[in-house]
This record gives structure tokens, C-alpha cells and sequence, in this order.
């Protein structure tokens, strides 16, 4: 191993967005994986959309505007300037969105022998069309407004992720090379995509029409007197990241509602054009009038826009369920057994007793949200504090703590008003909370509150009882079904002294308490990690089974990862399981050649934030709403907590383990920082941890 190497050459390194992008590639290649039924094969074309909409609005968008300010200094650990990074974006996003397509004209070949079909107006059956202008003129006709461009009617200011019609006219009768005029149609956003034409949908022959088809095909009867030429449908992407002054907003909430009013109207960073019907001339004035460079330019071999697919595998899914994934049901928790007449225990008795390790979407989040809703009707409570980062629209958690503020209760609740895309949802939670009697705050100045934590304060006999629930993930009953998250509920007097500081710190003026247990950010975790990997590399030094092993979603810290070389050229083995971004290069001779790094990408969102460090037997487990990212590190409040309990440990260490032996929806990275997926070795069981991991807990309902 060469002594002297410089851990911070740009090749030891993956650039952030371009480890992003080959995440949504992984995405992208469960729609071609078999062993997915057709349907959930679909879903993930949506989802790959729906993650590059994001990508484009706040990544992108962001490299856009150092761009335009001059900035040339690369990135600090790849080495990319800003222009290198949109050059390579570029290209690789026009690789994989022509992937799409393809992947997506593959499965509705297949969609069709299941009697599920797509067509054009146009090839329909007269009777059907007849149907379909009916329908267009009854219903979609009074919603459209034609927007006609001329010297006195500018182009439209049109909306994020809006889909329109371009319609090029002429006058009647004039010859084809006459003056043109430009229209645009915005496809309303109130109905479905898609409208059905079936003669007989309980027959399970079903047949569809998307929306801008329609509106293209009877377009002519909003400009009656011309002739229309053409009609191109395109969709726009705009810069939509948040520019929140804070330090100078007197009211974080009316500044936040503020700036929601002009997030729909920022530069374009991305236009997507439908291939099959763009008018050249037309792009070419889009091109000009949105002020973007053909190389932001998208020609898409189908649909505008999939992520309509989830809405249509809904509508589909009730009628062909050997096309969608067999529904699994979360299981009780193993910590919170029922009374033999079949009534849940009370959940305060069994905390009391033990603490409650909960695994989602394996074990049911009913016990969280029973939590709540116990602390909210025992007369014995005196206190609710909690954080809330994202909830879900009708949140039982959220009525809950209302009504624990209507009976009384003294409630706080810190609702971060900077959950980006959740802005204006937490707004309106955060008036409905303050309405119902609750304190509500919105956190420290130019922090997020990431961290997922509950306390509840009950009196018993004259004595304070303190409950605390600690979380990887939201507080939302809905992406609890399909986000892997842990949590903990404990009565441990030093987690609920900890607690208790926390909220105080967090709604008072006071500085940073110290903690028994709780370690934070910014303050504490990037330098608490860093020792416990030093610790770990001094253990293996002395006794030569130095271990790690970090489960998150991204990993871009790059002390923490300059750490993690340190500890593989010290020998230490170290396992890294992260779902998406990853800027640590394993496999690296001299630098990490004792580091493997592996995506499970599959049924669930692998969402879960665990670090093991071995320590020669006296192994540390956390848990923590933080991944190893330079912002959760520095520009986050997050929590990262020990796990005591040997039995809890055991259990973690089994989820880890699984994932490890992972062959079936795992991917490990290589050197360069290509990502293949794992084989199974001859005579090897095939596992599927998210699988397996439910049939265990299924097995527990059966005694096993």
C-alpha cells in the first residue's frame, strides 16, 4: 500500500448529480425487470419522471444559475465546473430519458395482449369519435382558453410542469407558405390524462385516449374562421428551489407564502417536446420565447409527461391484480403483544416495560400513530411536543394533536415550514395546528428541522413519566406503507431528559444543552462519526476485526468519506448500503479496496439510516433521520440515537444482514462508479431482502 497518497484526487470521487443520475437509472431498469408484474413495471417509468421533474427544478436548476453567474470553480470533490457538470447531465439524461420510451413502447406492446390498449382518435371507429366529441364538447370545451400571440397578447406566461398545445393557424384558404398565426392551448390540469372508450370495461377490454389527444384532434373549434396547420404538444420545467430570506423575515410563515406565489414562474430549465408531431418551426420560436438552448430541449417517442401512469395503474390495478405487486400486510409490532382478549396493549404499559423497535413497511405504523392518539385521550398526559417534516393529507397525527390542544394539553409542535415541495401542505397545517390551541414554531434560522422525534409528559402517582419516540423517517401513515423506516419508543429516563432539552433548545433561547444520548446536527454527528471511525480503525489495529457497516440514502460528506478511505487503508471492512447519491469510489487499489458499496433499489424506498461500528465486540448501533450528506451535516437539525437494548440490536443487525446477502434487487458499484446488479452465486439461496424481510415478519404472526 503506497504510504503517502493524496486521498483527494478528483478520481477517488463520484460527482453528486451524476451518482444521482445513476440512481434514476436503477429506477429505470426496474421497468424492464420480469420478475416485476406489468403494471408495477409501468409505475416505474412514473417514478423515474417524477424523480428527473425534481432533478431539473432544484439540481439542475441550481447548476443553471452558477452558470449564469460566472461561476467556472468546480465542485470540490470530482472536480467539475459547472458547465462540465451540464455537459455530462446532458447527455446522460437524453441516454436514458430515449430508454424511457423505449422501455415504455416494450410494456404497453405488453399492456395490449392483457386488452388494455391506447389509441388515437384518429384510427378509432366513427361511433367511438362521435362519443369522444361529445364528450369534448360538453365537458373539456368550457374549461380550455385559447391564448392567441400578437402584438397586443404577448406569449403566455406558462406554468411548472404544465403540458400545452402549440396550434399554428392560417386564415382560411390561404396558401400553405402564408402568414401563420400562433396559439397556445394549456391541457387543463382538473381532469385525467386519460379518458376511457371502451364498449365494455367489465369485460376487461379496455381501451383509452390521453387528454391532449383529444384537444388536438378537435383544437378547430376554438378558432373557428381558420384553418389549423399543426399542433405540438410541449411541457415546461422551471427553476423551482425556494428563495427564503430569513434572516431578515419577521414571519417565516407569511415569507414562505410569499415566495409559493412565484415558484410557478422562474426560468425554464427544461423543455420536453412530443416527437411524434413537432412543428420545427414552431420548437424554434418555443426555443427563442423561453430562452433556453436546444440542448434543454427533450423529444420524447411517446406521451408527454408519465407520471399520468400512476393515476391510470389506479384506475387499472382493481381489475387486473396478477399485474400488480401480491398486497402485503404490515404485521403487528413483535414488542406489543395483545391481551388475550384480543384488545391492544396499551402502549405506555409495554414502553414502560420495554423499549419497541418498529420496522415499516414490515411492522404496522399503527402503534405511532396510537402513540399520538393515546397521549391525545389519557387524562394522565400532560405534554405533546413533536417535530413534523412531512405528513400526509388527512394525517390522524395531525388531528390528534388537535385534540389533545382542544382537551387542555399542553402541545408544541415544530412544523418545518422549508420541507421542499411540502411548503405550502405545512403552511396550512401550521395554521390549522395554531387554530386548534397548539404552540407551533418553524424551527432554528436558516436550519431545517429534520429530525422525527415525539414526547410525551404523563403524571402516574405524583411522578413524571417521559415517552419518546425516535424515527428514521416522516410521520405519515401513507409513505410508511412504502418507505423503509425504523423507529423506537422508549421510557428510558435519559432518552426522555434528552427530549426534553431538545424541544427546549429548539423553542427557546438557550444554548445547546448536553445530551446523555442524543447526538445533533450541525453540532455533533459529522464529528461524532468521524471518532467512532477513528475508534473503530484503533481497534482493528489492535485486535484485526475492524467492522462497519452504514445504511442511508446518500452519502456526499466528503470528511466522512477521506475518514472511510483512512479506515479501508487501515484494513477495516466496511460495508456501505445507500439507495441513491454516493460520491465514495469503492474498490480503489490503496484507497478503498476494503469498501463495498450496494443500492437495493425494488418494491419499497429504501429510507432507513443506520450505522454499526463493531468495536471489538461492543458494538454501537445508531439510528438517526440523517444521511452522510455535507446538508443534513451542516444546514439540518437531525438526531442520531444508540440503540441499547441486546435484543434490538440483534434485530438490526438481522435487517443489515439480509441486506448484505441481498442478490436479487442489489446492485454494487464498481471502481469507476458503474453500478451492476449482484449475481448469485451457484447453490446460493436467492434473497430478496425486502421479501424476506416480510416473510419474517409474517412468520412471527405464526410463532416461528
Amino acid at each position: 500500500m503506497p504510504e503517502n497518497i493524496d486521498l483527494n484526487q478528483p478520481t477517488f470521487f463520484n460527482n453528486r448529480e451524476l451518482s444521482w443520475l445513476a440512481f434514476n437509472k436503477r429506477v429505470l431498469e426496474e421497468s424492464e425487470d420480469e420478475r416485476n408484474p406489468l403494471l408495477e413495471r409501468l409505475k416505474f417509468l412514473a417514478i423515474f419522471s417524477s424523480n428527473l421533474d425534481e432533478f431539473f427544478m432544484v439540481r439542475v436548476s441550481g447548476i443553471k444559475d452558477q452558470i449564469n453567474a460566472g461561476f467556472t470553480r468546480p465542485e470540490n470533490k470530482a472536480g467539475l465546473t459547472p458547465k462540465e457538470q451540464i455537459t455530462r447531465i446532458t447527455k446522460l439524461t437524453h441516454e436514458m430519458v430515449g430508454k424511457q420510451y423505449d422501455n415504455l413502447k416494450r410494456l404497453l406492446s405488453l399492456l395490449e395482449q392483457e386488452q388494455i390498449t391506447f389509441h388515437y382518435i384518429k384510427d378509432l371507429p366513427l361511433v367511438k369519435m362521435m362519443k369522444l366529441e361529445k364528450h369534448f364538447n360538453e365537458v373539456i370545451f368550457p374549461v380550455l382558453t385559447p391564448m392567441a400571440i400578437d402584438a397586443y397578447r404577448p406569449f403566455p406566461m406558462l406554468a411548472n410542469k404544465s403540458t400545452n398545445l402549440a396550434v399554428s393557424l392560417s386564415d382560411k384558404g390561404e396558401m400553405p407558405d402564408s402568414d401563420k398565426k400562433l396559439a397556445i392551448v394549456q391541457v387543463p390540469r382538473g381532469f385525467n390524462r386519460f379518458v376511457e372508450v371502451s364498449d365494455s370495461p367489465e369485460s376487461g377490454n379496455r381501451q383509452f385516449v390521453l387528454i391532449e389527444d383529444l384537444i388536438s384532434h378537435y383544437v378547430h373549434k376554438l378558432f373557428l374562421g381558420l384553418d389549423v396547420k399543426s399542433v405540438t404538444p410541449f411541457r415546461i420545467t422551471r427553476n423551482a428551489d425556494l428563495e427564503i430570506h430569513e434572516e431578515g423575515a419577521r414571519d417565516l410563515l407569511k415569507e414562505i407564502e410569499e415566495e409559493l406565489k412565484f415558484r410557478n414562474w422562474r426560468d425554464v430549465v427544461r423543455l420536453e417536446v412530443s416527437k411524434n408531431f413537432i412543428d420545427q418551426e414552431i420548437f424554434s420560436y418555443l426555443l427563442d420565447q423561453l430562452e433556453i438552448d436546444e440542448n434543454d430541449a427533450y423529444f420524447l417517442n411517446g406521451p408527454l409527461d408519465l407520471t399520468f401512469l400512476f393515476s391510470f395503474i389506479k384506475q387499472i390495478a382493481p381489475h387486473k391484480e396478477h399485474l400488480i405487486f401480491e398486497k402485503l400486510i404490515p404485521q403487528p409490532s413483535k414488542d406489543l403483544a395483545q391481551e388475550p382478549s384480543g384488545d391492544k396493549q396499551n402502549i405506555f404499559e409495554a414502553a414502560a416495560n420495554k423499549d419497541i423497535l418498529l420496522h415499516h413497511p414490515y411492522d404496522s405504523f399503527e402503534p405511532v400513530i396510537d402513540f399520538v392518539r393515546c397521549a391525545a385521550e389519557d387524562p394522565n398526559v400532560l405534554a405533546i411536543k413533536q417535530t413534523l417534516y412531512r405528513v400526509s393529507d388527512n394525517s390522524p397525527i395531525i388531528a390528534n394533536l388537535k385534540k389533545a390542544a382542544e382537551s387542555g394539553k399542553q402541545v408544541l409542535v415544530l412544523v418545518e415550514l422549508k420541507a421542499r415541495f411540502d411548503e405550502e401542505h405545512n403552511v396550512h397545517w401550521a395554521r390549522e395546528l395554531e387554530k386548534s390551541g397548539c404552540h407551533v414554531i418553524y424551527g432554528k434560522t436558516l436550519l431545517k428541522t429534520h429530525c422525527k422525534i415525539t414526547l410525551v409528559v404523563r403524571k402516574i402517582n405524583g411522578s413524571i413519566q417521559r415517552f419518546v419516540h425516535l424515527g428514521t423517517g416522516n410521520y405519515n401513515e401513507k409513505t410508511a406503507k412504502v418507505y423503509t423506516d425504523l423507529g423506537v419508543i422508549t421510557s428510558h429516563p435519559e432518552f426522555g431528559e434528552d427530549a426534553t432539552n431538545f424541544f427546549n433548545y429548539l423553542s427557546g433561547f438557550m444554548d445547546k444543552p448536553d445530551f446523555f444520548h442524543f447526538s445533533l446536527a450541525p453540532t455533533d454527528i459529522r464529528d461524532d462519526f468521524l471518532q467512532l471511525i477513528e475508534e473503530e480503525m484503533k481497534y482493528h489495529e489492535q485486535f484485526g476485526n475492524g467492522r462497519i457497516i452504514a445504511k442511508m440514502n446518500s452519502l456526499t460528506e466528503k470528511q466522512i468519506i477521506l475518514k472511510l478511505y483512512a479506515a479501508s487503508r487501515a484494513g477495516v471492512k466496511i460495508d456501505l448500503i445507500i439507495r441513491g447519491i454516493c460520491c465514495l469510489r469503492p474498490g480503489i487499489d490503496g484507497v478503498s479496496e476494503n469498501i463495498r458499496v450496494r443500492s437495493i433499489v425494488g418494491r419499497f424506498l429504501e429510507h432507513s439510516r443506520i450505522y454499526y461500528f463493531h468495536h471489538n465486540g461492543i458494538e454501537k448501533i445508531f439510528l438517526s433521520s440523517a444521511d452522510l450528506m455535507t446538508r443534513n451535516m451542516e444546514k439540518r437539525v437531525e438526531i442520531a440515537f444508540p440503540i441499547y437494548d441486546e435484543e434490538l440490536k440483534g434485530r438490526v443487525k438481522q435487517i443489515l444482514a439480509i441486506q448484505l446477502a441481498d442478490n436479487v434487487k442489489a446492485r454494487e458499484q464498481d471502481p469507476f462508479g458503474i453500478y451492476t446488479h449482484v449475481k448469485k452465486k451457484p447453490g446460493e439461496e436467492e434473497v430478496d431482502s425486502q421479501m424476506k424481510l416480510f416473510e419474517l415478519a409474517y412468520g412471527r404472526i405464526d410463532g416461528e
